[in-house]
Protein backbone atom coordinates (compact mmCIF):
# COMPACT_ATOMS: atom_id res chain seq x y z
CA UNK A 1 0.00 0.00 0.00
CA UNK A 2 1.45 3.41 -1.24
CA UNK A 3 1.04 5.99 1.47
CA UNK A 4 0.31 9.73 0.85
CA UNK A 5 3.91 10.64 1.89
CA UNK A 6 5.09 8.52 -1.03
CA UNK A 7 3.11 10.44 -3.68
CA UNK A 8 3.93 13.53 -3.13
CA UNK A 9 7.11 14.77 -4.95
CA UNK A 10 9.50 16.19 -2.67
CA UNK A 11 10.67 18.93 -4.72
CA UNK A 12 6.95 19.98 -5.00
CA UNK A 13 6.49 19.62 -0.83
CA UNK A 14 9.50 22.02 -0.66
CA UNK A 15 8.43 23.97 -2.85
CA UNK A 16 5.07 24.46 -1.05
CA UNK A 17 6.77 24.51 2.13
CA UNK A 18 9.00 27.81 0.97
CA UNK A 19 6.35 29.41 -1.30
CA UNK A 20 3.38 29.28 1.20
CA UNK A 21 4.59 30.94 4.53
CA UNK A 22 2.66 33.76 5.38
CA UNK A 23 4.08 36.95 2.95
CA UNK A 24 6.43 35.30 0.82
CA UNK A 25 3.75 35.64 -1.79
CA UNK A 26 3.51 39.11 -1.52
CA UNK A 27 7.39 39.66 -1.31
CA UNK A 28 7.85 37.85 -4.88
CA UNK A 29 4.61 39.78 -6.38
CA UNK A 30 6.41 43.37 -5.10
CA UNK A 31 9.90 42.44 -6.50
CA UNK A 32 8.60 41.42 -9.79
CA UNK A 33 7.95 45.18 -10.46
CA UNK A 34 11.81 45.15 -9.59
CA UNK A 35 14.55 46.18 -7.04
CA UNK A 36 13.58 47.36 -3.86
CA UNK A 37 14.81 48.84 -0.71
CA UNK A 38 13.95 46.91 2.69
CA UNK A 39 11.64 50.08 4.20
CA UNK A 40 9.91 50.29 0.84
CA UNK A 41 9.18 46.49 0.96
CA UNK A 42 8.08 47.34 4.40
CA UNK A 43 5.60 50.14 3.70
CA UNK A 44 4.30 48.71 0.24
CA UNK A 45 3.66 45.23 2.18
CA UNK A 46 2.20 46.19 5.56
CA UNK A 47 4.70 43.50 6.86
CA UNK A 48 6.59 44.00 10.46
CA UNK A 49 9.90 45.07 10.18
CA UNK A 50 11.15 41.53 11.90
CA UNK A 51 8.92 39.47 9.52
CA UNK A 52 10.16 40.84 6.84
CA UNK A 53 14.13 40.30 7.97
CA UNK A 54 12.98 36.83 8.29
CA UNK A 55 11.35 36.21 5.08
CA UNK A 56 13.82 37.98 3.20
CA UNK A 57 16.89 35.76 4.45
CA UNK A 58 14.83 32.79 3.69
CA UNK A 59 14.11 33.90 0.57
CA UNK A 60 17.71 34.52 -0.19
CA UNK A 61 18.84 31.21 1.40
CA UNK A 62 17.01 29.82 -0.95
CA UNK A 63 18.38 32.06 -3.84
CA UNK A 64 15.44 33.38 -4.56
CA UNK A 65 16.17 36.88 -4.03
CA UNK A 66 19.72 38.41 -4.11
CA UNK A 67 20.58 41.41 -1.16
CA UNK A 68 22.90 43.93 -2.94
CA UNK A 69 24.70 45.95 -0.52
CA UNK A 70 25.68 49.46 -1.58
CA UNK A 71 28.76 51.50 0.29
CA UNK A 72 27.45 54.46 0.68
CA UNK A 73 26.60 57.04 3.92
CA UNK A 74 24.40 55.62 4.80
CA UNK A 75 24.60 52.19 3.31
CA UNK A 76 21.89 51.32 1.18
CA UNK A 77 20.56 47.54 0.93
CA UNK A 78 18.94 46.72 -1.88
CA UNK A 79 16.83 43.19 -3.00
CA UNK A 80 16.13 41.59 -6.23
CA UNK A 81 14.82 38.39 -7.94
CA UNK A 82 17.11 35.79 -8.96
CA UNK A 83 16.61 34.36 -12.10
CA UNK A 84 15.16 31.82 -9.99
CA UNK A 85 12.67 34.08 -8.39
CA UNK A 86 11.79 35.79 -11.70
CA UNK A 87 10.86 31.93 -12.80
CA UNK A 88 8.21 32.58 -10.65
CA UNK A 89 6.45 34.95 -12.50
CA UNK A 90 3.98 32.80 -14.36
CA UNK A 91 3.35 31.07 -10.86
CA UNK A 92 2.29 34.32 -9.57
CA UNK A 93 0.30 35.89 -12.69
CA UNK A 94 -1.57 31.65 -12.42
CA UNK A 95 -2.64 32.43 -8.95
CA UNK A 96 -3.79 35.93 -9.47
CA UNK A 97 -6.10 34.77 -12.50
CA UNK A 98 -7.40 31.60 -10.11
CA UNK A 99 -7.56 34.13 -7.50
CA UNK A 100 -9.83 36.76 -9.55
CA UNK A 101 -12.24 34.10 -10.49
CA UNK A 102 -12.34 32.19 -7.26
CA UNK A 103 -11.69 34.18 -4.20
CA UNK A 104 -14.40 36.05 -2.91
CA UNK A 105 -13.39 39.15 -0.90
CA UNK A 106 -13.90 39.52 2.66
CA UNK A 107 -16.19 42.18 3.73
CA UNK A 108 -14.68 45.46 6.03
CA UNK A 109 -17.90 45.00 7.91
Amino acid sequence: MITLEQNICPKFDKAIHILGKPWVGLLIYLLLDGPKRFHTLEKQSGISARVLSVRLKELEKEDIITREVFPEVPIRVCYSLTPKGRALDGVVDAISTWAESWVVKESSE
